[in-house]
């Protein structure tokens, strides 16, 4: 009986380290996720709120960097471009740090800081040994809008979340402090966290919608497989959701659970099948 190879490690940072062009790419990539990292980890440790938020700023940059250097390739041919499950997380931590960043001018929180630093320095990581799949050309004329505005919701949604969770953390400490069983800490206001969370939710309601109607009428590589069956499944929940508040006046934990639900489907639609496939199943991921 013939003897089954075992299964060979496929991320592409192995890949690129055995040829000269990867060697360059691997060396532009890792520089600025490095500087990214190591600001990431200063900015997670507890101390002046102040100057660690510029050490934030400083890995957002270096981040950014990485993610365009990521994304273009060093080495490919023009008009390619590379993606997968861990850019696109690291895009979306990218984008929910920018929102922390423009909120923290006003009021910093301290402890959402260090949260997102260790994150976004996970995503990092992750986008360095998982770089993802080279495309030689866009499909349609369509599809980096596609793309583009597919992220942008994740981005928004991710946003949404972190306040749904603050949102949650305030109406805690209010009602533990209503019991007189601890003080309540300084934060966003509730009604305001509430409005900033439903926002947030709307904003990337239009942004998945204008995303899946790109994909469905303008690309060709519209499929009913698992991206898409769990990304319409959370455009369904966010449609509740927005229908729910608008109708019934759906707020607080109620209505957060409706915005973890379809964050995780989302999640799920992309990252998950992204992941199962280059990561779990090493498979050639389709066009």
């Amino acid at each position: 009986m013939r003897r089954k190879q075992p299964r060979k490690y496929t991320a592409r940072m192995i890949l690129a380290l055995g040829s000269g062009t990867g060697n360059t790419a691997w060396a532009w990539l890792a520089l600025p996720s490095a500087v990214a990292l190591l600001a990431y980890a200063v900015a997670a440790l507890p101390g002046n709120a102040a100057a660690l938020r510029s050490s934030v700023v400083v890995a957002w940059l270096a981040h950014a960097v990485a993610i365009v250097v990521d994304a273009i390739g060093a080495g490919a041919p023009p008009g390619a471009a590379r993606f997968g499950f861990a850019p696109a997380l690291s895009v979306t931590l990218w984008l929910v740090i920018a929102v922390y960043l423009v909120e923290s001018r006003f009021l910093p929180q301290d402890g959402v800081r260090r949260v997102l630093s260790l994150l976004g320095a996970i995503a990092v990581v992750l986008a360095l040994i998982f770089p993802g799949e080279l495309r030689p050309q866009a499909l349609s004329r369509w599809t980096p809008l596609h793309w583009v505005m597919g992220i942008a919701s994740y981005g928004l949604f991710g946003a949404a979340v972190l306040h749904a969770a603050l949102l949650n953390r305030t109406d805690r400490q209010m009602r533990a402090a209503t019991r007189g069983q601890a003080p309540r800490t300084a934060g966003l206001p509730l009604m305001r966290l509430e409005r900033l969370t439903f926002q947030f939710v709307a904003a990337g309601f239009a942004v998945l919608t204008g995303a899946l109607v790109l994909g469905w009428y303008f690309t060709e590589s519209w499929k009913w497989d698992h991206k898409t069956v769990f990304s319409m499944l959370g455009w369904g929940v966010f449609a509740s959701l927005l229908a729910g508040r608008r109708f019934f006046g759906w707020r607080g934990r109620y209505a957060t659970r409706w915005v973890y639900a379809g964050a995780a489907l989302l999640l799920l639609g992309y990252v998950g099948s992204r992941f199962v496939l280059e990561v779990v199943l090493h498979r050639p991921v389709p066009a």
